[in-house]
């Protein structure tokens, strides 16, 4: 199994010692953080050849105060030992290049494919530092995109239910009378109709309780173009269920009914798909997506919390490569 990280602080309960005593001592004495090859640059970058392998990951994790590192992972690390190939401070293309330029270029013409975003930093880094390898982007930021443009359309009717029910408070107050708010059949105002929806927006129907139904029900009827919106997102989802063939017929069609829809923001979701589709259609080639770095992500981010935070970024980058470089 591998090593999950624990806190100093834990430790500390655990052993009767002060925690931050503990955390001292291990730095300064029981570790090779002072001697650590990597240590006078690793707020900059960290970098680590051999883990290099076929099938990489590049994506990007806010590190501590909304400072962000971009980091390339190896799949088939799995999260664990030899998953960090490389950590970078920054999304600068020029940052990134120059720190993976730094993998001997024999290594690097080894690797096939990386997932990512549609970041452009990301892919022209990987288009310098790994010619040979196919670029993919991952389906779920496509797929978040088109539930972007969904919510989008659904705050946008939520700012006017707020306006049309201050209106009707204020004349309510200027005639006198006590303001009664206007209630659907399942018992929301329509203010409420609409932040209540946006769970319900992300899924799939087949998926929704009882009471998710009705709402839906209501919410569609009251905003048609939410409902098309809404399918528009689902049928742009189910299109990676399909085989190539059959995804190029269905994205050919989808895009005809984003323009007949008008929705402004579905027409951007459209012009960025097409600006990005060779590489989002290599995902039928091995169903490649950037779940593992995100769920690396997440990792980093549990590791972090366990630490009540960074205070120390070359130190928490040395503990972050003992277990996962």
């Amino acid at each position: 199994m591998d090593k999950e990280p624990v806190s100093a602080g834990l430790l500390g309960r655990l052993l009767k010692v002060d925690g931050k005593l503990l955390q001292t001592w291990y730095r300064e004495s029981l570790s090779d953080y002072l001697t650590w090859e990597q240590k006078e640059h690793a707020k900059d970058y960290m970098v680590f050849p051999d883990n290099t392998g076929p099938l990489l990951s590049i994506d990007e994790t806010a590190l501590s105060k909304g400072e962000l590192y971009t980091i390339v992972t190896n799949k088939a690390a799995k999260g664990g030992k030899g998953a960090i190939v490389a950590m970078i401070k920054g999304t600068k293309a020029e940052a990134i290049t120059k720190v993976l330029e730094r993998i001997p270029e024999k290594t690097r013409a080894k690797v096939e494919e990386v997932t990512m975003d549609m970041a452009g930093n990301m892919s022209k880094a990987v288009g310098a530092c790994f010619p040979r390898a196919q670029t993919v982007i991952d389906r779920f930021h496509v797929q978040k995109l088109a539930y972007d443009a969904v919510q989008e359309l659904r705050i946008k009717y939520r700012w006017e239910a707020i306006d049309a029910e201050n209106t009707r408070m204020a004349l309510a107050k200027m005639n006198k009378q006590a303001y009664e708010p206007q209630l659907l059949a399942n018992g929301d105002t329509e203010k409420q109709l609409l932040v209540r929806s946006r769970f319900l927006l992300f899924k799939q129907e087949a998926k929704w309780s009882a009471s998710q139904k009705e709402r839906a029900q209501i919410l569609f009827v009251k905003y048609p173009l939410l409902k098309t919106a809404y399918d528009l997102a689902m049928k742009l989802g189910r299109i990676y269920s399909v085989n190539k063939d059959v995804a190029l017929t269905k994205l050919a069609l989808w895009y005809n009914q984003v323009e007949d829809s008008g929705i402004e923001a579905f027409g951007t979701v459209s012009r960025s798909v097409q600006l990005h589709y060779e590489a989002i259609l290599r995902y039928f080639n091995n169903k490649s997506t950037n779940a593992s770095a995100e769920s690396f992500n997440a990792k980093i981010k549990g590791f972090r919390a366990t630490s009540r935070g960074v205070r120390d970024i070359p130190f928490f980058l040395y503990r972050l490569a003992k277990i996962y470089a």
